[in-house]
């Protein structure tokens, strides 16, 4: 990072700072309310004043705001400047972490990086080139397909540098990859929720590894019902082996049952009934809630080194009815005190919560991001998260982009977005990937894997079996009969003007198909490259998901150079 500047304050120059404010009054461009924004800006950081002139505010989030100005250099250059005014009530150490991805990892490769940074009290500002940029919203149906190629192998290539430094950036999504689709440049920027791996080469995002992470197992589950009998659970294997044993001592208990089991009926049903948006593929409706799954309590289930990714892809759904319900997961690895393993429970499966799952522990894991983005490992709450997950979000992005559809996700809660993301992966392969790294999706229904080509190219109305009429043109058997070879015996002339006619038929119909063929802009000849790295992008383990660096080298891209 560049040397911080340091300009006098408001105090020290009070008719400079008054001018400049009259000056934003006097602007008919920006709204009141931008106005007032900006002023509290230069009263809150009033080293701004005598460095920036800001313009407009370009952005706003959760933790920040971005505001467009200008910075009078010493050679008599105004330099465009963007300005991230983080919210006070911000973490120092996650302020700190930022800076520190930007100044180690940023500057090249696609990566935003940082000029200056200013502070006064716990108001911080971060000072960051400024790259002037197109809404992915608008350009979306406009793009051809070369530069969706381009734009996402310069994407793998900012994840393959934050990935390089050990940083997993965990909001990936168009809005965060700025692309400037004149000058073909791009830039990852927001590194507010940014985490470190183990080997993070970022001092400020280490993390310790704490003993009784694998101990924190869920322990209740959350419950959406979408209707028409389908129905998905996510479960800890190893709390289902326990809970075995719960029912076991609930038989040979028989009055510890009793009070348990009126503890479980008093207890009040906790639902919420929302109403979903339109979904991509229309009028299908599924059903989110806890089921029993078999397996060997012998088998070790919990401890994997690596973990699977339950793969993100987007459904959408046309009128679902989502109640929010939490269902006992029977007894945890680590009870709260005052409720013994041993204690039954007989809510297990059902759609209401009693008070000894109610007692039980949480488990908490990280769960940062946007929704539609969020890759299963995320949704199904697993501790241990890797740069995978920035992967799955550049698969969602890409299915986007190959769909035409945005967002390709959407929904209300995890569960409702693992069930889109089944409709899409499978349930059978979700039910696999969930167990590699200790998860139990049970579904009542098998919901089929989506071709992704069809699906894509059906949302984009490019269905292969149509090529013929939109692209291809006549046989080499029509064109050839059209003239008579030069060796061929002379015709009449009435027979020869009808056959120049057929040519010329010919020449016009092939001058329309190429016609079609530039306004197809390439995606009546998408390769079948692309959806294999599709693919392998959304892949539901995140232990074989495919890295960024893998991803540059892949076939979709052997033209490119890295």
């Amino acid at each position: 990072m560049e040397t911080v500047l340091k300009s006098p304050c408001d105090e020290q120059h009070p008719q400079q700072a008054e001018d400049f404010h009259g000056n934003l009054e006097q602007s008919s461009k920006l709204s009141a309310g931008v106005k007032k924004d900006i002023e509290k800006l230069y009263e809150a950081v009033p080293q701004l004043v005598n460095v920036f002139k800001i313009k407009e505010k370009i952005g706003e989030g959760t933790f920040s705001s971005v505001y467009l100005a200008t910075a009078q250099l010493q050679t008599g250059y105004e330099e465009k400047m963007a300005l991230k005014h983080l919210i006070p009530t911000s973490h120092p150490l996650r302020i700190a972490a930022e800076l520190q991805c930007l100044t180690v990892a940023g500057g090249q490769d696609n990566v935003m990086g940082v000029k200056y940074c200013f502070r006064k009290n716990d108001h911080v500002v971060i000072v960051m080139p400024y790259l002037e940029h197109e809404s992915f919203l608008d350009i979306l149906n406009s793009l051809s397909f070369e530069e969706v190629r381009e734009y996402m192998f310069n994407l793998f290539k900012a994840l393959r540098r934050i990935h390089h430094f050990g940083i997993v950036h965990r909001d990936v999504k168009p809005s965060n990859f700025l692309y400037n689709r004149e000058l073909k440049k791009y830039a990852l920027v927001d590194f507010g929720l940014a985490q470190g791996t183990p080997d993070t080469k970022i001092e400020l995002l280490k993390t310790a590894h704490s003993e009784d992470q694998q101990g924190s197992c869920l322990q209740t589950n959350p419950v959406v019902a979408l209707g028409n009998g389908v129905s998905v659970s996510v479960t800890a294997p190893k709390q289902i082996a326990q809970q075995s044993a719960s029912k076991a001592a609930d038989r040979r208990s028989s009055s510890l049952s009793k009070v348990q089991m009126k503890q479980g009926r008093g207890a009040k049903e906790d639902s919420v009934h929302h109403s979903v948006p339109r979904s991509v593929f229309g009028e299908r409706n599924f059903n989110v809630y806890s089921s029993t799954y078999q397996e060997n309590s012998s088998i070790k289930l919990i401890k994997q080194s690596k973990m699977v990714d339950v793969s993100s892809r987007k459904l959408v759904t046309k009128k679902k009815i989502i109640s929010t319900k939490t269902v006992s997961n029977g007894a945890g690895r680590k009870a709260a005190s005052g409720c013994p393993l041993n204690l039954p429970c007989d809510c297990y499966a059902t759609d209401r919560v009693c008070s000894v799952c109610l007692s039980r522990r949480q488990q908490v894991a990280p769960r940062a991001g946007t929704p539609g983005f969020r890759a299963p490992e995320v949704l199904t709450k697993c501790p241990t998260q890797t740069t995978a997950i920035d992967m799955w979000s550049a698969g969602i992005i890409f299915l986007s982009l190959l769909s035409g559809r945005y967002p390709f996700f959407k929904a209300s809660d995890d569960l409702t977005a693992l069930a889109q993301i089944m409709t899409v992966r499978g349930s059978r392969e979700t039910i696999q990937a969930a167990r590699t790294f200790g998860k139990s999706v049970v579904c009542t229904q098998v919901v089929p894997t989506q071709n992704l080509r069809t699906l894509c190219e059906k949302l984009r109305g490019t269905n292969s079996s149509c090529k013929r009429s939109q692209g291809e043109g006549p046989s080499r058997s029509e064109t050839n009969t059209a003239l008579p070879l030069a060796e061929d015996k002379p015709c009449a002339p009435e027979t020869l003007g009808k056959q120049i006619q057929h040519l010329q038929s010919f020449q016009e119909r092939d001058s329309a198909l190429e016609m079609k063929a530039t306004d197809m802009k390439g995606w009546d000849q998408v390769p079948d490259e692309a959806y294999d790295l599709l693919d392998k992008l959304l892949d539901l383990n995140p232990a074989t998901r495919i890295t960024a660096k893998e991803a540059l080298l892949h076939p979709f891209f052997k033209d490119k150079r890295l």
